[in-house]
Formats: C-alpha cells, sequence, structure tokens
C-alpha cells in the first residue's frame, strides 16, 4: 500500500486525493487530523533526502508518497498519477503563505 500523506487544505493534495479514492492501493493520511499523522509526516520530513528541494523553496513537502519499499517521493507520477495541471499549479502553499 501506498501512503500519501496530505491535508484537505492543499490543493494539490486534493487533486491527489480524488484520484485513489476507494482505491485499497492507497492509504491518505490527513498530517492535520491527528498529531500522530503530523509526527509521522515530520520525522519523513526531517530525515529524507526526498525533501531537499521542497525545504529549500519553501515548500511544505505535501502531497508526498512513501512507497511499499519505504522509499519517499514528492512526485505523483512516480506512482502512475496526475500532477495537478500547469494552470493550477499556482494555488500550491508554501511554507511563508504564498501560493495559498
Amino acid at each position: 500500500m501506498i501512503k500519501i500523506f496530505g491535508m484537505p487544505s492543499c490543493p494539490s493534495c486534493e487533486y491527489v486525493k480524488r484520484q485513489v479514492e476507494g482505491n485499497p492501493e492507497f492509504e491518505v493520511i490527513d498530517i492535520g487530523k491527528h498529531v500522530r499523522n503530523l509526527k509521522q509526516f515530520l520525522a519523513l520530513r526531517d530525515n529524507n533526502s526526498a525533501f531537499d528541494e521542497a525545504k529549500k523553496v519553501g515548500d511544505a513537502g505535501i502531497p508526498c508518497f512513501v512507497l511499499e519499499d519505504g522509499s519517499v517521493t514528492l512526485s505523483p507520477k512516480d506512482i502512475g498519477l496526475e500532477p495537478m495541471p500547469e494552470e493550477n499549479a499556482g494555488t500550491a502553499c508554501r511554507i511563508d503563505g504564498s501560493g495559498c
């Protein structure tokens, strides 16, 4: 099962979530729903190089995808999903509040 970490207030996360609804191969984890989920995500973000570029540019790093082998990617394409269309890409939220 592929884990997807995100939040409903993140447009990119919701775009991905709609693509996997009802598919048992994916588990969507809302990092804002419980502190346990947030801690799990932060442990990934703080210790995985997949987030290095996202952190450099001020992105939160969601949605993120944890594959069955434990590897992490921030690219929906890597798991066979479509990324948010370019015309909507500016709606992604950054830590500094831009893009929201």
